[in-house]
């Protein structure tokens, strides 16, 4: 029977929380570093979170998806390296003609959750009834299609973090599925705290200004890793006064404020004098030596010189291109 309805759709998001609670009515998942797709079996096709169509890239995963019965399956592509670790940058060198005998890692997809099933719409339903269809789907599916595990218990949830590539915890009433954040999902990231530079503050009103961060490179010269959330009126007084613009206006590509495909970020370049604190989801840059996700500045570190700051990481250009050429979507 036909399905009732094909992507693209508004896939239901979670909101962030600052602490994994100690308790949960519902299912907790891990969250996993990859891209949010929609995969719809009956007519082979991969979408992604905006809408971009990804069947070609992902041609493997529609591949593997045309065994199973008609439905709209919500889930991540990850990409696997060689030592079975989730690897998100390796996502950037996914060719958009699908795979190449020259890739160094593997492409599956984690689901968790079903949309739709044959002719009947699942939204609607409770988490659990369609956890339960999701299973039923996949119980003899391909390898590169799994469910993700799930728990009631948050704090069983921290043993995933053992693993690379997992970020946290994704917490899911026993609701219907509904788009954006209405569904009452709630996500969890482990944070971490670091040091940065102040390069820049973006060219944007004051309620909405953000900084532009660096580490050093390896020649010492600063290297942008980083756009920083908006800053509150009270640290932006605090900070205001120890910044020295340099120069005009400049823009760097939208990658290092956010995803690939983002619009350039335009921001007034300052001295490189100010360290400040940071809370961020990952310890160090990582693809295209950048922070995925917009950090939150704590504090001034008054205390530390810039070049008391270890270098950052070289950008990852192995795939032959420059931040910012790919559209992906994170969940």
């Amino acid at each position: 029977m036909p399905l009732p309805f094909h992507p693209p759709v508004a896939v239901a998001q979670a909101s962030p929380i600052a602490e994994l609670p100690a308790e949960f009515d519902g299912a907790v998942e891990p969250k996993l570093d990859g891209w949010r797709v929609l995969i719809d079996t009956e007519r082979g096709q991969l979408f992604g979170r905006s809408g971009s169509n990804l069947t070609d890239r992902f041609s493997d995963i529609a591949a593997a998806a045309g065994s199973l019965a008609p439905a709209i399956i919500d889930g991540e592509i990850l990409a696997v390296n060689s030592r079975g670790d989730i690897e998100f940058g390796k996502l950037q060198h996914r060719s958009p003609r699908g795979p190449r005998a020259s890739d160094d890692f593997s492409i599956s997809f984690a689901a968790f959750d079903a949309l739709a099933r044959d002719a009947e719409d699942l939204r609607p339903l409770p988490q659990t009834a369609r956890r339960r269809h999701l299973l039923d789907l996949l119980a003899t599916s391909s390898p590169l299609i799994r469910p993700v595990p799930t728990t009631g218990d948050p704090s069983a949830a921290l043993a995933w973090l053992s693993t690379p590539g997992v970020e946290g915890a994704v917490l899911k009433p026993d609701a219907a599925y509904r788009p954006g954040r209405a569904g009452g999902w709630l996500k969890w990231r482990r944070t971490h705290t670091i040091d940065l530079i102040v390069t820049g503050v973006t060219a944007t009103a004051p309620a909405h200004q953000a900084l532009v961060l660096s580490l050093p490179d390896h020649a010492g010269r600063p290297r942008a890793v980083a756009v920083t959330l908006p800053i509150g009126s009270r640290l932006r007084s605090q900070i205001a006064p120890l910044l020295h613009p340099v120069g005009k206006a400049r823009e760097l590509p939208g990658v290092v404020g956010g995803l690939p495909g983002s619009r350039p970020v335009r921001y007034v370049p300052v001295r490189p004098e100010v360290v400040v604190e940071v809370q961020a989801d990952q310890v160090a840059p990582t693809e295209f030596a950048r922070f995925r996700h917009r950090p939150r500045v704590l504090r001034v570190r008054a205390e530390l010189h810039p070049m008391q700051l270890s270098a950052a990481p070289d950008p990852d250009e192995s795939a032959g291109r420059q931040p910012g050429d790919d559209p992906s979507d994170d969940s």
